[in-house]
């Protein structure tokens, strides 16, 4: 049996649910908080949606059909969960998500945990104008070096559309750079 196997099942297992899901805790935390770091800017956010997302992972273990990885799984409530706070931090402020997400990222200069230099900062900024969809797949594919597969399952769509929409971004992304820097 593979490593996620075993540990499904003991995730599963009421009496080995607990110690199970700290090591779940242990194995994905890190790459799950900078998926959503990316999504919604923020360290602050990215620890709130984090925890929510292992809330949600904790509560319907018992529902995951092992269709896909463990991982993608996860991934897919860690996106469905930044996409979710986003959006209701749009419909609080009675604002477009788009404009939510440039505010987020005009706030990383000042940002304590940002320690980008300013080509990284210019990048962010030009990710931010994205439309959310071609935000998530760049951030997948460029960051986290993702496979159009794996970020298919997450996003559940076809390897096809995703290809477009990171063609697209990064065009979008090397115009918004070019007239930053020039």
């Amino acid at each position: 049996m593979t490593d996620e196997i075993v540990l499904v099942k003991q995730l599963k297992t009421p009496q080995t649910r607990d110690k199970a899901f700290r090591e779940l805790i242990s194995l994905y935390k890190e790459r799950l908080y900078w998926h959503i770091r990316k999504i919604v800017i923020s360290h602050d956010d990215a620890d709130d949606v984090l925890q929510n997302t292992f809330i949600k992972v904790y509560k319907n273990i018992d529902k995951f059909n092992q269709k896909s990885k463990l991982f993608s799984w996860m991934y897919r409530i860690a996106t469905n969960e930044s996409i979710s706070f986003i959006n209701k931090r749009a419909k609080e402020r009675n604002v477009d998500i788009s404009e939510i997400h440039e505010r987020l990222a005009s706030t990383l200069e000042s940002d304590v945990f940002f320690s980008g230099n300013e080509i990284q900062l210019i990048l962010q900024k030009a990710i931010a104008t994205l439309p959310q969809k071609q935000q998530l797949v760049f951030n997948m594919k460029y960051f986290e070096e993702l496979k159009y597969e794996e970020i298919s399952n997450i996003l559940e769509t076809s390897v096809g559309a995703l290809k477009a929409s990171y063609f697209h971004a990064v065009k979008k992304i090397e115009s918004y750079i070019k007239n930053k820097t020039n």
